[in-house]
């Protein structure tokens, strides 16, 4: 066993890495950018060293400064959690060149299953079926304009390297192609440091289903059953379960089998998720793509089946076979999962970066709660704005979301708005209590309203209750407090949902007050501009692009005007509230 471990990671994952160590009785090593100084990780680490900056680059996905760190502190072994640099060949490779344990896949196997393109080609290598598309990376627009034609409408536009959601747009016809190439590479290139994309058929209304796998040294793989990610915005889960609601028999057998396929045929060490989507309907099912990292909804899967995994990748890594058998594995009940952000949805989730000046966290004996913060830590705008889940277990699907209702009606957070009450109405909506949802019902359906009342609810049936709560900033002495709010949607048709985003998937903002100075709503880099001094601009239009916690948010004209001055470039870092832009309302004469 090793006797210490390094998290390159930070957030709700470097806690839950640090207490599976601390129950091996393995010495942990903490990191943290300035940031981060003093965060809850750091602070239940063994010990904790500074990386650099709060800029990830040069810190978080700084290789050779986490090498440097690992070696001084004495490191067996290194964890990447989940995002930054946990599917990262290069860093597999560091870590193992300098007589380091990578807790994972080998380099070889995380190079080629973070490279879609090559992904996709191993998935057909071993009979696994994928959905119609290009076998490398697109280099123009003409060319993906002809190779869209050949594949089929809609076309899905999504990063080569990455995962998680980012780097993947959507075209409905050739006019959209163009602006999607391009936001789709300018995200995987500020994610991941590399912007090459290709194209594939988008299905229109698919489940997103998903496997657990794990894999040893010599040649043994299991799987731990599958998990439903169909509750997601833009690409991005945030409601999870295991097992998934309402699969054929027939269909689930032979998603699992597929995902075991795939891995034995590239010698998968450690765990991973093989990620499918599915037609339920026609039980079919379509690979795309495998993450070889822990999952962020890995604790549902803990729940309903028994098994740690984070111990069994710490196990696997040392080179011990597997220990439990496919026979051994058995789900009991059914858990669902709920990421809590620091986002305002009703203000088309917006980012909310901040101290959190007070926390109260559920109580129950069926609920988990991993959270990465303590009252009064912060929320950085320099990273993911997810910062908890909560998770709740029953003996059926339908208890296991009564007690995550319970518990996110309980949970209670001051400093920050967070998607927990919008969380709240979701697992109400009757498709999702149906389990006919589908990965497009967020977006399609179930957006929050952008005036700020809550989502549209349909009723469970003739007389089942509509209720809803929502959090609602209230001037009280000087100060905004937040409040929940609760009401009932009208009886007839409840109250009609509209979209508080982009047709881009965007969140947009624009100045309020109606004056010509333009502010920013957060703390955030710009992106790009979208408007000259001089330009004529009309209510609505964007002028400027900001990005915050891995979001991209358009700032939009306040009116019909004229640019008279910027105040900012491309790269620069502003404050809530710093000047943008200034747009001079034309006269109406």
């Amino acid at each position: 066993m090793f006797e210490s471990i390094l998290v390159a990671n930070r957030g709700e994952i470097a806690v839950r890495i640090i207490r599976a160590a601390r129950e091996m009785a393995i010495r942990t090593i903490a990191v943290f950018s300035d940031a981060d100084e003093g965060a809850l990780w750091t602070r239940l680490a063994d010990e904790a060293h500074r990386l650099g900056p709060a800029v990830a680059s040069e810190s978080y996905l700084s290789i050779p400064r986490l090498m440097e760190v690992a070696k001084a502190a004495g490191a067996a072994a290194v964890h990447p959690g989940y995002g930054l640099l946990s599917e990262s060949a290069e860093f597999a490779r560091a870590v193992e060149e300098a007589g380091l344990v990578f807790i994972g896949p080998e380099a070889p196997t995380i190079a080629m299953m973070g490279d879609k393109v090559e992904a996709r080609r191993a998935a057909q290598s071993c009979g696994v079926p994928v959905l119609p598309g290009t076998d490398r990376p697109v280099g123009s627009l003409e060319e993906a304009l002809a190779l869209a034609d050949h594949i089929g409408w809609p076309i899905a536009v999504k990063a080569s390297f990455g995962g998680g959601g980012r780097g993947m747009r959507v075209a409905t016809n050739p006019d959209q192609l163009g602006p999607a190439l391009e936001q789709a590479a300018r995200e995987a290139a500020s994610a991941f440091g590399r912007a090459e994309v290709f194209l594939e058929r988008f299905l229109m209304r698919p489940r997103h289903i998903e496997v657990q796998v794990l894999g040893d040294s010599h040649g043994n793989v299991i799987h731990l059953g599958d998990r439903d990610c169909s509750v997601q915005r833009r690409h991005q889960k945030l409601l999870e379960e295991a097992p998934a609601p309402a699969l054929p028999p027939l269909l689930r057998a032979r998603i699992s089998d597929a995902a075991i396929t795939l891995c034995r045929s590239v010698g998968y060490r450690g765990a991973g998720t093989v990620e499918f989507l599915a037609d339920v309907a026609d039980e079919s099912f379509f690979f795309l793509e495998m993450n070889t990292r822990l999952q962020v909804e890995h604790g549902v899967t803990e729940l309903v089946t028994g098994i740690d995994l984070v111990r069994q990748q710490i196990l696997v890594a040392t080179g011990a076979p597997l220990q439990i058998r496919q026979e051994d594995v058995v789900l009991r009940g059914h858990a669902i999962q709920g990421r809590i952000a620091a986002e305002d949805p009703w203000e088309g989730f917006r980012p909310t970066p901040g101290k959190v000046r007070s926390l109260k966290l559920p109580l129950g004996p069926w609920v988990r709660l991993d959270f990465g913060i303590e009252q009064g830590d912060s929320v950085p705008q320099f990273y993911d704005s997810m910062f908890g889940k909560v998770q709740a277990w029953g003996a059926t699907r339908d208890e296991a979301r009564a007690r995550l209702a319970l518990a996110l009606d309980s949970l209670a957070v001051e400093g920050v708005s967070t998607t927990a009450p919008y969380l709240r109405t979701l697992i109400d909506r009757y498709a999702f209590v149906a389990a006919s949802h589908d990965t497009g019902s967020l977006e399609r359906d179930w957006l929050p309203d952008a005036s700020g009342r809550p989502a549209k609810l349909e009723p469970l049936d003739e007389t089942a209750s509509r209720r809803s709560e929502r959090s609602v900033g209230v001037p009280w002495g000087g100060r905004i407090v937040d409040v929940a709010v609760y009401g009932l949607a009208p009886a007839s048709g409840g109250i009609p949902a509209a979209s508080g985003q982009r047709p881009d998937r965007r969140a947009s903002a624009v100045a309020t007050g109606g004056g010509p100075l333009v502010t920013s709503p957060m703390d955030a880099v710009i992106i790009s501009l979208g408007s000259a001094v001089g330009d004529r601009v009309a209510k609505g239009d964007p002028i400027l692009l900001l990005e915050a916690m891995k979001m991209e948010v358009v700032i939009a004209a306040p009116h019909d005007g004229i640019v008279e001055a910027i105040h900012v470039a491309a790269g620069d870092t502003v404050k809530t509230g710093a000047k943008l832009v200034t747009v001079l309302q034309e006269a109406r004469g």
